[in-house]
């Protein structure tokens, strides 16, 4: 999962007013410094801890239904081919 899109897409279902200056001031940032979220793959877990607390989402669901989907026993590649290591 790429969550800086997560994120984008969940801003984008919000209240018209909810916009990337109104996320901006919310996590105290510069908004250029969203931008940047919506273009990490990864983010820092107290940062997506605000951010789900701001945007009021679960994204550690989000992240866990991936999971838990990469780990249903159907798929024939072992756990370390579905992680490509």
């Amino acid at each position: 999962m790429h969550i800086g899109n997560r994120i984008q897409e969940v801003l984008r279902h919000h209240p018209k007013e909810h916009t990337v200056t109104w996320l901006a001031r919310q996590l105290n940032c510069h908004r250029v410094n969203v931008y940047d979220i919506f273009n990490r793959r990864t983010v820092d877990t107290e940062l997506l801890w605000r951010i789900s607390v701001i945007l009021d989402h679960d994204f550690f669901h989000d992240i866990s239904i991936e999971i838990q989907h990469m780990l249903k026993p159907e798929a024939p590649a072992s756990r370390t081919e579905r992680r490509g290591l």
